[in-house]
């Protein structure tokens, strides 16, 4: 069982900064796709960052050239940079973790999630 717990939400003007964290503690896998999703009101959950354990990294679109996904394995901790920050990124920011536990079965599993809202 791994949980996952971010922080970092908050409120933020537009053109503004914020960072967030996904604290992993539990089985870690070693072996693991970890995303950063966003769903706004409204909408569909949408996947905008991942990052590998090899360290490998992809970003939608939308977030593309402003977001960055790190991580830090001595914390087990994966962290989301967000610059720039329009309106539009409002959303409640979710981290989950995907990969095969020590008997080859796909698990996944989501933290509770953390608000950011972008306003003036």
């Amino acid at each position: 069982q791994v949980e996952l717990v971010e922080s970092g939400g908050g409120l933020a003007q537009p053109g503004g900064s914020l960072k967030l964290s996904c604290a992993a503690s539990g089985r870690i896998l070693s072996i693991y796709v970890i995303g950063w999703y966003r769903q706004a009101l409204g909408s569909q959950r949408e996947l905008i960052a991942t990052v590998t354990h090899l360290g490998a990294t992809n970003f939608a679109d939308s977030v593309k050239g402003r977001f960055t996904i790190s991580r830090d394995t001595t914390r087990n901790t994966v962290y989301l940079e967000m610059s720039s920050l329009k309106e539009e990124d409002s959303a409640t920011y979710y981290c989950g973790l995907q990969g095969p536990d020590s008997t080859g079965r796909v698990v996944g599993y989501w933290g509770q999630g953390t608000q950011v809202v972008v306003s003036s």
